[in-house]
Protein backbone atom coordinates (compact mmCIF):
# COMPACT_ATOMS: atom_id res chain seq x y z
CA UNK A 1 0.00 0.00 0.00
CA UNK A 2 0.98 3.16 -0.69
CA UNK A 3 3.10 5.28 1.94
CA UNK A 4 1.49 8.35 3.35
CA UNK A 5 3.06 11.27 1.43
CA UNK A 6 4.33 14.46 3.65
CA UNK A 7 3.63 17.97 2.58
CA UNK A 8 5.96 20.64 2.39
CA UNK A 9 3.48 23.84 3.03
CA UNK A 10 4.76 25.53 6.51
CA UNK A 11 1.53 25.29 9.43
CA UNK A 12 -0.69 27.83 8.89
CA UNK A 13 -0.88 30.46 11.82
CA UNK A 14 -4.16 31.54 12.82
CA UNK A 15 -3.96 35.62 13.76
CA UNK A 16 -3.16 36.20 17.71
CA UNK A 17 -6.23 38.35 18.16
CA UNK A 18 -8.53 34.78 16.58
CA UNK A 19 -6.22 32.67 19.26
CA UNK A 20 -6.94 35.41 22.25
CA UNK A 21 -10.59 35.23 21.08
CA UNK A 22 -11.01 31.52 21.41
CA UNK A 23 -9.16 30.75 24.39
CA UNK A 24 -10.86 33.65 26.11
CA UNK A 25 -14.99 32.82 25.01
CA UNK A 26 -14.34 28.97 25.78
CA UNK A 27 -12.69 29.11 28.60
CA UNK A 28 -15.33 31.58 29.61
CA UNK A 29 -18.24 29.54 28.85
CA UNK A 30 -16.64 26.49 31.02
CA UNK A 31 -16.32 28.39 34.02
CA UNK A 32 -19.19 30.83 33.72
CA UNK A 33 -21.18 27.18 33.75
CA UNK A 34 -19.02 25.53 36.38
CA UNK A 35 -18.98 29.20 39.05
CA UNK A 36 -22.96 28.71 37.99
CA UNK A 37 -23.47 25.10 39.18
CA UNK A 38 -21.11 25.82 42.41
CA UNK A 39 -23.18 29.36 43.27
CA UNK A 40 -26.52 27.27 42.86
CA UNK A 41 -25.35 24.53 44.98
CA UNK A 42 -24.71 26.98 47.68
CA UNK A 43 -28.13 28.45 47.37
CA UNK A 44 -30.68 26.70 45.25
CA UNK A 45 -29.83 23.31 44.70
CA UNK A 46 -29.97 22.48 48.90
CA UNK A 47 -33.29 23.74 49.11
CA UNK A 48 -35.29 23.09 45.62
CA UNK A 49 -33.82 19.61 44.58
CA UNK A 50 -32.35 17.82 47.60
CA UNK A 51 -35.20 19.43 50.05
CA UNK A 52 -34.14 18.33 54.07
CA UNK A 53 -35.21 19.62 57.52
CA UNK A 54 -31.77 19.77 58.38
CA UNK A 55 -29.57 22.44 56.19
CA UNK A 56 -26.33 20.89 56.75
CA UNK A 57 -27.60 17.60 54.86
CA UNK A 58 -29.48 19.41 51.89
CA UNK A 59 -26.35 21.60 51.31
CA UNK A 60 -24.08 18.29 51.85
CA UNK A 61 -25.90 16.48 49.04
CA UNK A 62 -25.67 19.63 46.58
CA UNK A 63 -22.01 20.10 47.09
CA UNK A 64 -21.44 16.45 46.42
CA UNK A 65 -23.02 17.06 42.75
CA UNK A 66 -20.60 19.98 42.40
CA UNK A 67 -17.83 16.83 43.45
CA UNK A 68 -19.52 14.98 40.69
CA UNK A 69 -18.26 17.28 38.35
CA UNK A 70 -14.83 17.10 39.15
CA UNK A 71 -14.72 13.44 39.75
CA UNK A 72 -15.96 13.03 36.03
CA UNK A 73 -13.66 15.46 34.64
CA UNK A 74 -10.32 13.36 34.38
CA UNK A 75 -12.63 10.91 32.26
CA UNK A 76 -13.16 13.21 30.03
CA UNK A 77 -9.94 14.53 30.37
CA UNK A 78 -8.44 11.54 29.55
CA UNK A 79 -10.93 10.77 26.39
CA UNK A 80 -11.04 14.37 24.79
CA UNK A 81 -7.28 14.98 25.49
CA UNK A 82 -6.34 11.73 23.78
CA UNK A 83 -8.33 12.75 20.80
CA UNK A 84 -7.17 16.32 20.57
CA UNK A 85 -3.44 14.38 20.16
CA UNK A 86 -4.96 12.42 17.81
CA UNK A 87 -7.53 14.37 15.27
CA UNK A 88 -6.38 17.53 16.46
CA UNK A 89 -6.55 20.49 19.24
CA UNK A 90 -9.41 22.17 17.37
CA UNK A 91 -11.62 19.98 16.37
CA UNK A 92 -11.78 18.54 20.01
CA UNK A 93 -12.76 22.08 21.55
CA UNK A 94 -15.90 22.05 19.26
CA UNK A 95 -17.15 18.66 20.72
CA UNK A 96 -16.32 19.98 24.13
CA UNK A 97 -17.81 23.07 23.88
CA UNK A 98 -21.20 21.70 22.47
CA UNK A 99 -21.51 19.23 25.18
CA UNK A 100 -20.69 20.99 27.85
CA UNK A 101 -22.54 24.05 27.58
CA UNK A 102 -25.37 21.92 26.36
CA UNK A 103 -25.83 20.26 29.66
CA UNK A 104 -25.46 23.73 31.66
CA UNK A 105 -28.56 24.91 29.21
CA UNK A 106 -30.82 22.47 30.07
CA UNK A 107 -29.87 22.52 33.92
CA UNK A 108 -31.65 25.70 33.96
CA UNK A 109 -34.77 23.58 32.75
CA UNK A 110 -34.18 20.94 35.20
CA UNK A 111 -37.88 20.72 37.43
CA UNK A 112 -38.24 21.05 40.95
CA UNK A 113 -38.19 17.84 43.43
CA UNK A 114 -41.69 19.15 44.56
CA UNK A 115 -42.65 19.12 40.57
CA UNK A 116 -41.05 15.96 39.84
CA UNK A 117 -40.06 13.88 42.73
CA UNK A 118 -36.59 11.79 42.66
CA UNK A 119 -36.59 12.36 39.08
CA UNK A 120 -35.07 15.94 39.86
CA UNK A 121 -32.32 15.00 41.49
CA UNK A 122 -31.62 12.08 39.08
CA UNK A 123 -31.86 14.70 36.09
CA UNK A 124 -29.59 16.93 37.46
CA UNK A 125 -27.09 14.56 38.09
CA UNK A 126 -26.62 13.02 34.82
CA UNK A 127 -26.41 16.25 33.24
CA UNK A 128 -23.87 17.13 36.08
CA UNK A 129 -21.86 14.49 34.69
CA UNK A 130 -22.37 15.32 31.01
CA UNK A 131 -21.15 18.74 31.79
CA UNK A 132 -18.43 17.69 34.00
CA UNK A 133 -16.76 15.06 30.82
CA UNK A 134 -17.23 17.74 28.48
CA UNK A 135 -15.06 20.68 30.16
CA UNK A 136 -12.56 18.30 31.13
CA UNK A 137 -10.28 18.92 28.32
CA UNK A 138 -11.81 22.28 27.87
CA UNK A 139 -9.11 24.76 30.04
CA UNK A 140 -6.51 22.19 28.77
CA UNK A 141 -7.53 22.79 24.98
CA UNK A 142 -7.77 26.58 25.11
CA UNK A 143 -4.22 26.69 26.91
CA UNK A 144 -2.34 24.47 24.68
CA UNK A 145 -4.48 26.19 21.43
CA UNK A 146 -2.67 29.97 23.12
CA UNK A 147 0.93 28.44 23.71
CA UNK A 148 1.09 26.65 20.38
CA UNK A 149 0.48 29.40 18.74
CA UNK A 150 2.11 31.70 20.53
CA UNK A 151 5.16 33.91 19.92
CA UNK A 152 7.95 32.38 21.96
CA UNK A 153 8.48 35.49 23.95
CA UNK A 154 5.05 36.22 24.62
CA UNK A 155 3.98 32.50 25.38
CA UNK A 156 3.22 33.19 29.34
CA UNK A 157 0.77 36.40 28.26
CA UNK A 158 -0.77 34.47 25.77
CA UNK A 159 -1.03 31.17 27.88
CA UNK A 160 -2.40 33.26 30.42
CA UNK A 161 -5.74 33.91 28.50
CA UNK A 162 -7.60 30.25 29.19
CA UNK A 163 -7.12 32.12 32.81
CA UNK A 164 -8.98 35.35 31.94
CA UNK A 165 -11.78 33.24 30.60
CA UNK A 166 -12.24 31.97 34.01
CA UNK A 167 -12.63 34.65 35.71
CA UNK A 168 -14.59 36.26 32.94
CA UNK A 169 -17.27 33.50 33.26
CA UNK A 170 -16.48 33.86 36.88
CA UNK A 171 -17.60 37.52 37.14
CA UNK A 172 -20.33 36.61 35.06
CA UNK A 173 -21.93 34.04 36.94
CA UNK A 174 -21.12 35.91 40.23
CA UNK A 175 -22.44 39.34 39.18
CA UNK A 176 -25.53 37.31 37.51
CA UNK A 177 -26.44 35.69 40.79
CA UNK A 178 -25.79 38.99 42.88
CA UNK A 179 -28.33 40.67 40.98
CA UNK A 180 -30.79 37.81 40.98
CA UNK A 181 -30.69 37.23 44.65
CA UNK A 182 -31.87 40.60 45.24
CA UNK A 183 -35.33 39.04 43.82
CA UNK A 184 -38.06 37.87 46.94
CA UNK A 185 -36.78 34.22 47.67
CA UNK A 186 -39.85 32.50 46.48
CA UNK A 187 -39.46 34.07 43.19
CA UNK A 188 -35.57 33.44 42.99
CA UNK A 189 -36.28 29.94 43.74
CA UNK A 190 -39.11 29.38 41.24
CA UNK A 191 -37.57 30.84 38.03
CA UNK A 192 -34.63 33.66 38.76
CA UNK A 193 -32.27 30.92 39.14
CA UNK A 194 -32.53 29.07 35.73
CA UNK A 195 -31.99 32.65 33.81
CA UNK A 196 -28.05 32.55 33.72
CA UNK A 197 -28.28 28.82 33.01
CA UNK A 198 -30.67 29.55 30.30
CA UNK A 199 -28.53 32.67 28.95
CA UNK A 200 -25.70 30.17 28.38
CA UNK A 201 -26.97 29.43 24.87
CA UNK A 202 -25.50 32.59 23.83
CA UNK A 203 -22.28 31.95 24.84
CA UNK A 204 -22.10 28.83 23.15
CA UNK A 205 -23.19 30.38 19.86
CA UNK A 206 -20.28 33.56 20.12
CA UNK A 207 -17.72 30.73 20.90
CA UNK A 208 -18.75 28.56 18.33
CA UNK A 209 -18.42 31.74 16.01
CA UNK A 210 -14.64 32.08 16.84
CA UNK A 211 -13.38 29.09 17.54
CA UNK A 212 -14.59 27.92 13.67
CA UNK A 213 -12.48 31.01 12.16
CA UNK A 214 -9.27 29.81 14.13
CA UNK A 215 -7.00 27.07 12.37
CA UNK A 216 -5.07 24.09 13.86
CA UNK A 217 -2.14 25.00 15.85
CA UNK A 218 1.49 24.51 14.31
CA UNK A 219 2.66 22.09 16.56
CA UNK A 220 0.19 19.75 15.52
CA UNK A 221 0.21 20.90 11.96
CA UNK A 222 3.96 19.78 12.14
CA UNK A 223 3.44 16.17 13.73
CA UNK A 224 0.99 16.09 10.81
CA UNK A 225 3.57 16.75 8.44
CA UNK A 226 5.82 14.77 10.16
CA UNK A 227 3.59 11.31 10.23
CA UNK A 228 4.38 11.33 14.13
CA UNK A 229 1.21 11.98 15.46
CA UNK A 230 0.83 9.35 18.58
CA UNK A 231 -1.51 6.17 18.09
CA UNK A 232 -1.89 6.30 21.75
CA UNK A 233 -1.16 9.21 23.75
CA UNK A 234 -2.23 7.78 26.55
CA UNK A 235 0.13 4.93 26.91
CA UNK A 236 3.16 6.96 25.27
CA UNK A 237 2.45 9.90 28.26
CA UNK A 238 2.47 7.20 30.90
CA UNK A 239 5.40 5.32 29.64
CA UNK A 240 7.75 8.21 28.69
CA UNK A 241 6.76 11.19 30.69
CA UNK A 242 4.81 10.13 34.22
CA UNK A 243 7.71 13.18 35.78
CA UNK A 244 6.06 16.11 34.38
CA UNK A 245 2.75 14.69 35.00
CA UNK A 246 3.43 14.49 38.63
CA UNK A 247 4.52 18.01 38.56
CA UNK A 248 1.59 19.14 37.10
CA UNK A 249 -0.69 16.87 39.68
CA UNK A 250 0.65 18.47 42.26
CA UNK A 251 1.21 22.13 40.95
CA UNK A 252 -2.70 21.95 40.21
CA UNK A 253 -3.86 21.62 43.70
CA UNK A 254 -3.66 24.76 45.59
CA UNK A 255 -4.93 26.13 42.29
CA UNK A 256 -7.98 24.82 42.43
CA UNK A 257 -8.57 23.31 45.66
CA UNK A 258 -8.10 26.92 47.58
CA UNK A 259 -9.91 28.62 44.53
CA UNK A 260 -13.41 26.49 45.39
CA UNK A 261 -12.90 26.98 48.92
CA UNK A 262 -13.06 30.82 48.24
CA UNK A 263 -15.86 31.30 45.50
CA UNK A 264 -18.23 28.07 47.00
CA UNK A 265 -17.91 27.23 50.72
CA UNK A 266 -17.25 30.39 51.48
CA UNK A 267 -20.67 31.68 49.62
CA UNK A 268 -22.58 29.07 51.89
CA UNK A 269 -20.26 29.84 55.36
CA UNK A 270 -20.66 33.59 55.59
CA UNK A 271 -24.93 33.28 54.96
CA UNK A 272 -25.63 29.91 57.14
CA UNK A 273 -22.68 30.15 59.45
CA UNK A 274 -22.25 33.47 59.88
CA UNK A 275 -25.80 34.78 59.14
CA UNK A 276 -25.01 37.29 56.69
CA UNK A 277 -27.13 38.39 53.91
CA UNK A 278 -27.08 36.06 50.48
CA UNK A 279 -25.74 38.92 48.27
CA UNK A 280 -22.33 39.23 50.35
CA UNK A 281 -20.44 36.13 48.64
CA UNK A 282 -21.69 36.80 45.62
CA UNK A 283 -20.17 40.40 45.47
CA UNK A 284 -16.75 39.31 46.94
CA UNK A 285 -16.38 36.85 44.58
CA UNK A 286 -17.54 39.54 41.48
CA UNK A 287 -14.99 42.18 42.69
CA UNK A 288 -12.23 39.29 43.29
CA UNK A 289 -13.22 38.13 39.74
CA UNK A 290 -12.45 41.80 38.44
CA UNK A 291 -9.60 42.77 39.71
CA UNK A 292 -7.90 38.86 38.82
CA UNK A 293 -9.22 39.97 35.05
CA UNK A 294 -6.32 42.37 35.00
CA UNK A 295 -3.94 40.65 37.50
CA UNK A 296 -4.04 37.04 35.62
CA UNK A 297 -2.18 38.29 32.23
CA UNK A 298 -0.20 40.55 33.85
CA UNK A 299 1.26 37.52 36.37
CA UNK A 300 1.46 35.39 33.16
CA UNK A 301 3.29 38.22 31.11
CA UNK A 302 5.84 38.44 34.46
CA UNK A 303 6.09 35.03 33.84
CA UNK A 304 7.80 35.55 30.27
CA UNK A 305 10.54 37.67 31.75
CA UNK A 306 11.84 35.89 35.18
CA UNK A 307 10.43 32.82 34.13
CA UNK A 308 7.06 30.36 34.89
CA UNK A 309 8.44 29.17 38.53
CA UNK A 310 9.12 32.04 40.62
CA UNK A 311 5.45 33.09 39.71
CA UNK A 312 3.93 30.39 40.05
CA UNK A 313 5.78 29.22 43.54
CA UNK A 314 4.75 33.11 44.45
CA UNK A 315 1.25 32.14 44.19
CA UNK A 316 1.22 29.26 46.20
CA UNK A 317 3.59 30.59 49.15
CA UNK A 318 1.19 33.51 49.32
CA UNK A 319 -1.87 31.42 49.77
CA UNK A 320 -0.65 30.15 52.40
CA UNK A 321 0.12 32.60 54.24
CA UNK A 322 -3.21 34.36 54.02
CA UNK A 323 -5.08 31.75 54.40
CA UNK A 324 -5.91 32.24 58.05
CA UNK A 325 -5.76 36.03 57.93
CA UNK A 326 -8.75 35.64 54.88
CA UNK A 327 -10.33 33.85 57.22
CA UNK A 328 -9.93 36.53 60.22
CA UNK A 329 -11.12 38.94 57.83
CA UNK A 330 -14.15 37.09 56.70
CA UNK A 331 -14.91 36.09 60.51
CA UNK A 332 -15.64 39.75 61.13
CA UNK A 333 -18.87 39.54 59.45
CA UNK A 334 -18.20 43.06 57.47
CA UNK A 335 -19.16 43.55 54.19
CA UNK A 336 -16.47 45.05 53.21
CA UNK A 337 -13.45 43.04 55.34
CA UNK A 338 -15.17 39.98 52.78
CA UNK A 339 -14.82 42.13 49.67
CA UNK A 340 -11.25 42.62 50.84
CA UNK A 341 -10.59 38.67 51.59
CA UNK A 342 -11.99 37.49 48.47
CA UNK A 343 -9.66 40.30 46.51
CA UNK A 344 -6.87 39.22 47.57
CA UNK A 345 -7.16 35.79 48.14
CA UNK A 346 -8.43 34.88 44.25
CA UNK A 347 -6.88 38.26 42.69
CA UNK A 348 -3.33 37.41 44.04
CA UNK A 349 -3.27 33.99 45.46
CA UNK A 350 -4.93 32.44 42.49
CA UNK A 351 -4.79 34.58 40.30
CA UNK A 352 -0.47 34.54 39.99
CA UNK A 353 -0.83 30.46 40.02
CA UNK A 354 -3.25 30.88 37.28
CA UNK A 355 -1.42 32.99 35.26
CA UNK A 356 1.54 30.97 34.51
CA UNK A 357 -0.24 27.96 34.55
CA UNK A 358 -1.07 27.41 30.89
CA UNK A 359 2.19 28.26 29.33
CA UNK A 360 3.97 25.87 31.75
CA UNK A 361 2.06 22.74 31.97
CA UNK A 362 2.46 23.42 28.24
CA UNK A 363 5.32 23.06 28.04
CA UNK A 364 6.30 20.34 30.18
CA UNK A 365 5.47 17.81 27.67
CA UNK A 366 5.95 16.67 24.50
CA UNK A 367 3.98 18.07 21.65
CA UNK A 368 2.85 14.34 20.65
CA UNK A 369 1.16 14.04 24.25
CA UNK A 370 0.35 17.58 25.34
CA UNK A 371 -3.01 17.61 25.39
CA UNK A 372 -3.06 14.35 27.11
CA UNK A 373 -0.41 15.31 29.51
CA UNK A 374 -1.99 18.78 30.68
CA UNK A 375 -5.59 17.39 31.24
CA UNK A 376 -4.83 14.12 32.52
CA UNK A 377 -2.88 15.66 35.01
CA UNK A 378 -4.75 18.62 36.02
CA UNK A 379 -8.32 17.17 35.66
CA UNK A 380 -7.45 14.24 37.85
CA UNK A 381 -5.80 16.95 40.39
CA UNK A 382 -8.79 18.83 40.36
CA UNK A 383 -11.19 16.26 41.08
CA UNK A 384 -9.51 15.32 44.32
CA UNK A 385 -8.49 19.22 45.43
CA UNK A 386 -11.00 21.08 43.59
CA UNK A 387 -13.86 18.69 43.84
CA UNK A 388 -13.59 17.64 47.01
CA UNK A 389 -12.41 20.82 49.26
CA UNK A 390 -15.64 22.43 49.68
CA UNK A 391 -17.01 19.19 51.06
CA UNK A 392 -14.43 18.69 53.24
CA UNK A 393 -14.81 22.24 54.70
CA UNK A 394 -18.62 21.90 55.11
CA UNK A 395 -17.63 18.71 57.34
CA UNK A 396 -15.04 20.25 59.17
CA UNK A 397 -16.42 23.65 59.93
CA UNK A 398 -19.04 21.39 61.41
CA UNK A 399 -17.53 19.25 63.78
CA UNK A 400 -15.71 22.49 64.58
CA UNK A 401 -19.09 23.81 65.82
CA UNK A 402 -18.90 26.80 63.58
CA UNK A 403 -15.15 27.80 63.29
CA UNK A 404 -12.78 28.46 60.29
CA UNK A 405 -9.87 27.69 61.61
CA UNK A 406 -9.86 24.05 60.30
CA UNK A 407 -10.22 25.25 56.93
CA UNK A 408 -7.55 27.64 57.56
CA UNK A 409 -5.25 24.76 58.14
CA UNK A 410 -6.53 23.13 55.08
CA UNK A 411 -5.46 25.63 52.75
CA UNK A 412 -2.31 25.70 54.05
CA UNK A 413 -1.75 21.85 53.38
CA UNK A 414 -3.55 22.00 50.17
CA UNK A 415 -0.70 25.12 49.58
CA UNK A 416 1.98 23.08 50.56
CA UNK A 417 1.45 20.22 48.29
CA UNK A 418 1.85 23.22 45.55
CA UNK A 419 4.93 24.67 46.65
CA UNK A 420 6.59 21.15 47.19
CA UNK A 421 5.64 20.19 43.37
CA UNK A 422 6.68 23.49 42.22
CA UNK A 423 9.97 22.79 43.95
CA UNK A 424 10.90 19.69 41.78
CA UNK A 425 9.87 21.20 38.59
CA UNK A 426 12.23 22.29 35.89
CA UNK A 427 12.00 26.20 34.58
CA UNK A 428 10.45 25.82 31.05
CA UNK A 429 9.99 29.22 29.67
CA UNK A 430 12.51 28.81 27.07
CA UNK A 431 11.36 25.28 25.57
CA UNK A 432 10.62 24.94 21.92
CA UNK A 433 7.00 24.15 21.73
CA UNK A 434 6.79 23.69 17.46
CA UNK A 435 8.09 20.74 15.62
CA UNK A 436 7.85 16.83 17.19
CA UNK A 437 9.46 15.44 20.04
CA UNK A 438 13.39 14.49 20.26
CA UNK A 439 14.25 11.21 19.49
CA UNK A 440 15.92 9.96 22.78
CA UNK A 441 18.71 7.03 22.20
CA UNK A 442 16.36 4.27 23.31
CA UNK A 443 14.20 5.62 20.37
CA UNK A 444 11.93 7.50 23.42
CA UNK A 445 10.44 10.69 23.22
CA UNK A 446 12.43 13.28 25.32
CA UNK A 447 9.99 15.55 27.91
CA UNK A 448 9.60 19.02 26.02
CA UNK A 449 11.32 20.65 29.28
CA UNK A 450 14.10 18.32 29.14
CA UNK A 451 14.88 19.98 25.77
CA UNK A 452 14.81 23.44 26.76
CA UNK A 453 18.66 23.47 27.74
CA UNK A 454 19.41 22.33 24.51
CA UNK A 455 18.10 25.01 22.28
CA UNK A 456 14.96 24.75 19.41
CA UNK A 457 14.22 20.90 19.16
CA UNK A 458 15.15 18.95 16.35
CA UNK A 459 12.64 16.95 14.31
CA UNK A 460 11.92 13.51 14.92
CA UNK A 461 13.07 10.90 12.05
CA UNK A 462 10.03 11.18 9.95
CA UNK A 463 10.63 7.11 9.62
CA UNK A 464 10.33 6.45 13.10
CA UNK A 465 6.09 6.88 13.12
CA UNK A 466 5.38 6.36 9.86
CA UNK A 467 2.03 4.60 8.58
CA UNK A 468 0.72 2.98 5.73
CA UNK A 469 -2.44 3.79 4.07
Amino acid sequence: MAARTHSTEEPQRSSLGAVAGAALVGSALEWYDYFLYGAAASLVFNKIIFPTEDAFVGTLAAFATLALGFLIRPLGGVYFGALGDRIGRKKVLIITLLLMGGATTLIGVVPSYEAAGVWAPILLIVLRLLQGFGAGAEFGGAAVLSAENAPPRRRGLFGAFPGVGVYIGLLLSSGTFALLTRLPEEDFLAWGWRIPFLASVLMIALAMFVRLRVNETPAFQELQKQDAVAESPIKDLLKQQRGPLLVVMGSQVAQSGVSYVYQTFVVTYIVGTLGMAATVGPIGVAAAAAVALVTTPLFGALSDRVGRKPVYLFGAGFSAVFAFPFFMLVDTKSETAVIIAMVLGIGIGIASMLGAQGSFFSELFSSRVRLSGLVLGREVSAALSGGLAPLAAVALTEAAGGASWPVGLMTIGLSAITFLALLAAPETRHVDLVGAASPTADGTEEPAAARSAKGPARPADPLRNRTTS
